[in-house]
């Protein structure tokens, strides 16, 4: 860790503990969006931390995004969930796959918080997405999209969401592809979606797109070219979430300790007592293990290379990891860990999210397996 890069730690810490902690407890309980701090993340420069600078991004590396979404994972994942989908799904994907012009039109946006949205998941089609039935069907020069998505954060906030429909040219289904759509385009109607376990706070939603008319210039990518531009997000969106995972699991030992010290039980702090231990030195293992794997992906998102190994190899740990970890920090707090007094069960409840979506703990270990024996199990 350089020390720009501790730096960034720091700040993005001081940040959260300012004014994203203090706020975490209420949000959570009344579900509300976190509008208000959506100018200062990005004037602290988050939004667009890995956008090109020509765009109004940072222009930062795989190294820096870590440990931003690691330090907002610890603080609040609804707000991690909001940054990493904003760049690690939606971001990255126009910066590989866009054209000058859509570069130009929706990056400087996202930087400034006019939030990016990924339409895949439908009612019908979740971890198997070539089964979606949304469909665009080509008229002349434009494009009209009939469908429905379902769990996608940003989808009701933001200002513009990756549809991924299949293109229909002449009656002829020509693959699933990519389409950018701005969420005020008529035709474009989302509910948020509210009583959610965990990011309470986010904006989880149900797209319905009726008769949704787009020009040729918001395909990404290219016409059938959609499961590419699916996938090499997934795998932007994958490293994200396991980054924000060894954060909330980095988060739960550290409040447990702190309480562990504190509580006195038995004549003394609990934090003596070795069933409690080894509790704390379970977590920290994990915590250990998950950053490691991480530290891996960044190192080969910085040679360059493609890290689909890497990256659900960490997900599928880190995830899982925060689970375990944010169980135990329940446990350690006892009674106090079953209240929103103190953050544990909110930890918990946010953690398990993230073994489902962009990839189940199921799927990951398929993707794997696939990867290391060469056949194909789904």
């Amino acid at each position: 860790m350089t020390e720009a890069l501790e730096e960034l730690r720091r700040t993005v810490r001081g940040f959260a503990d300012r004014e994203i902690r203090p706020t975490a407890r209420e949000r959570d309980r009344d579900e509300s969006f976190p509008a208000a701090l959506l100018p200062g993340l990005a004037e602290l420069g988050v939004l667009g931390a890995t956008l090109p600078e020509e765009h109004g991004g940072a222009g930062l590396d795989a190294a820096a995004y870590r440990v931003i979404i690691e330090e907002l994972g610890a603080a609040d994942a609804s707000i991690r969930s909001l940054v990493s989908v904003n760049l690690g799904l939606v971001g990255s994907s126009i910066v590989r796959w866009g054209t000058p012009e859509q570069q130009a039109r929706w990056l400087p946006g996202l930087a400034v918080g006019e939030l990016g949205a990924f339409g895949l998941t439908e009612p019908e089609a979740g971890s198997n997405p070539s089964e979606l039935r949304t469909r665009a069907v080509a008229d002349g020069d434009d494009w009209v999209l009939d469908g429905a998505k379902i769990f996608i954060t940003n989808g009701a906030r933001g200002a513009v969401t990756m549809v991924f429909a299949r293109a229909i040219v002449a009656g002829e289904d020509r693959g699933i592809t990519c389409f950018l759509v701005p969420q005020d385009t008529d035709g474009y109607v989302a509910r948020q979606i509210h009583g959610k376990l965990g990011l309470r706070s986010g904006d989880t939603a149900e797209i319905v797109l009726e008769g949704v008319r787009v020009g040729g210039d918001a395909v990404l990518g290219e016409v059938g070219g959609g499961m590419k531009v699916a996938l090499s997000a997934l795998d932007n969106g994958r490293f994200s979430l396991a980054a924000g995972a060894v954060g909330l699991a980095r988060e739960a030992l550290e409040v447990s300790v702190r309480y562990a010290a504190e509580r006195q039980q038995f004549g003394g702090p609990i934090a003596a007592k070795q069933l409690v231990q080894e509790l704390l030195a379970a977590m920290h293992v994990d915590v250990e293990a998950a950053s490691g794997l991480v530290d891996r992906v960044v190192a080969c998102k910085l040679s360059g290379q493609r890290c689909t190994l890497e990256v659900s190899t960490a997900k599928l740990f880190a995830t899982e990891a925060s689970v375990r970890c944010a169980d135990r920090a329940v446990q350690v707090h006892g009674g106090y860990g079953y209240i929103d007094e103190y953050p544990v069960q909110r930890l918990l409840r946010d953690a398990r999210v993230t073994t489902l979506y962009e990839g189940t703990t199921q799927i990951q270990h398929l993707i794997i397996g696939r990867l290391l024996t060469g056949e194909n199990a789904f």
